[in-house]
């Protein structure tokens, strides 16, 4: 274990202990494929009771975004990609969809962005040529409204549009869409000063390469992590690798300076046999980590370790009419009643303490797929606190020196030099060892295991070697 100078530790001490003073935000995409949703109305409570600020529409429906004047939640609207072609041809299209859908609405309504299309490349019906014309008119209808300076636009792109995104220092977008679609996709949104919206789902590429793939590096779980061989860093999330493959296309473009925000991401909590991974405790550890990462400040990337990121969770809703699997009808967050599909905080104000996740409050009796047929709040059994090595080795060296100090107390002996548990001679193990200890001290209390972000509780023992940790019951 190190110890770092006293000024260095109140300057990293300071990083850990508080959230950074600028975070990402964290929303829902609202679907509405199905007949046992909620009115509006409800669905705009239930926003505010969990505290969600950010919404994204598949649509502009008048109804919902009347449910939502006044509320202060700021909300992202769709045009729906069979409306493309006429905004692409008909400039006065484009004028009227924006008087209607955004004029009649905004300010009272907090529109602050337009979605124009969704996932265009991939659509069968063969849409591409029709997204810049159509971004081109909706943005000028904008402008001759007075609206371009507060609502931005752009156009959700899913990964597929890479030709290659591992290792993802050598990303870079297909041909066929490069030069034609994104190259001049990203001008316009340099010129608008807006950012690129892009559908990320670590899921995917677990459930098709999962012999090959580690569930804790597709989880955000402690992990040993993987080197990209071409820029030297190292990856501890399947979700930063994705992301950072975009950054890497957009740099090859030399576009560098356009924010990324993550418009779909999610894990499905229940699935087909075939569809490994999909489970409620699955769901609720990849949704309560990255929520807990983006809402703390702690959403950079490798490649962009300070830039903090949008997201919005795939979905709201457990929606019955999507065709396809199983696991396409259960992204949602919560069922149709409006109760948690699994218990995770999505702000950092509801719940009278700041954000805490621990995964097993997601883990109930599992089923097929890593399912839950009853989830609780309140844990139960024995439980350690553990290192969380995705925030970093600085991080957890500065929350290891706090556990260890004064303030914290924690019984830090054996992990000294020739103690018992000394080896694993890692930042991480002794974290871990120095958590544990915190957490168990302070009786396991609620937001004893955090430390900002750098350890969360298991219910199995985690490996230390020959040290074995104490646990609470």
């Amino acid at each position: 274990m190190g110890a770092l100078p006293l000024c260095s530790l109140l300057v990293l001490l300071s990083a850990v202990t508080f959230p950074a003073a600028e975070s990402g935000s964290v929303g829902v995409n609202y679907g509405r494929v199905a007949n046992n949703l909620p009115p509006a109305t409800k669905v705009v409570d239930l926003l505010k009771s969990q505290g969600i600020t950010h919404v994204k529409l598949y649509d502009a429906d008048p109804s919902v975004l009347r449910a939502l004047s006044n509320t202060g939640i700021r909300v992202v609207v769709t045009l729906p990609n069979e409306q493309l072609s006429s905004a692409a041809f008909r400039p006065s299209f484009a004028l009227s969809w924006i008087q209607h859908n955004v004029a009649a609405f905004h300010p009272s309504t907090l529109i602050y962005a337009i979605a124009v299309g969704n996932e265009v490349f991939v659509d069968p019906r063969n849409l591409t040529s029709f997204l810049l014309p159509a971004m081109r008119n909706l943005r000028a209808s904008l402008s001759r409204l007075s609206l371009d300076s507060n609502i931005k636009l752009s156009s959700p792109i899913a990964l597929t549009a890479l030709e290659s995104s591992y290792p993802p220092s050598s990303a870079s977008f297909r041909p066929d869409l490069a030069e034609p679609v994104i190259r001049p996709m990203l001008d316009l949104l340099r010129q608008t000063q807006s950012f690129l919206m892009v559908n990320a789902y670590p899921f995917f590429a677990y459930e098709a390469n999962s012999a090959v793939i580690s569930q804790d590096y597709a989880l955000f779980r402690p992990n040993t992590g993987i080197v990209d061989a071409g820029s030297g860093l190292k990856y501890y999330s399947l979700f930063d690798a994705q992301i950072d493959a975009v950054y890497a296309a957009m740099s090859a473009l030399k576009f560098d300076d356009i924010p990324v925000v993550v418009s779909e991401t999610g894990w499905p909590s229940k699935g087909d046999a075939k569809e490994i991974g999909a489970g409620f405790a699955n769901a609720a550890a990849y949704n309560g980590n990255l929520v807990r990462r983006v809402l703390t400040g702690n959403a950079g990337t490798p490649l962009r370790p300070k830039a903090d990121i949008d997201v919005f969770l795939f979905a709201l809703f457990n929606e019955n009419l999507k065709p396809g699997p199983t696991s396409e009808r259960n992204y949602g967050l919560f069922y149709p009643n409006e109760e948690k599909v699994y218990d995770i905080e999505l702000s950092l104000n509801v719940g009278g303490g700041g954000l805490r996740w621990n995964e097993e409050r997601g883990r109930g009796s599992t089923g097929a797929n890593g399912g839950s047929a009853g989830l609780s709040t309140r844990t139960t059994g024995e439980k350690w606190c553990v290192a969380n090595a995705a925030a970093g080795k600085e991080r957890l060296q500065a929350a290891l020196d706090y556990a260890c100090g004064p303030a914290g107390g924690a019984d830090c002996k054996e992990i000294q030099p020739g103690a018992a548990c000394y080896e694993p001679n890692t930042v991480e193990a002794h974290a871990t060892f120095a958590f544990n200890s915190y957490y168990q001290k302070k009786g396991r209390a609620d937001g004893s295991c955090y430390f900002a972000g750098a350890a969360y509780v298991v219910s199995e023992p985690p490996k230390m070697g020959k040290c074995s940790l104490p646990a609470g019951a």
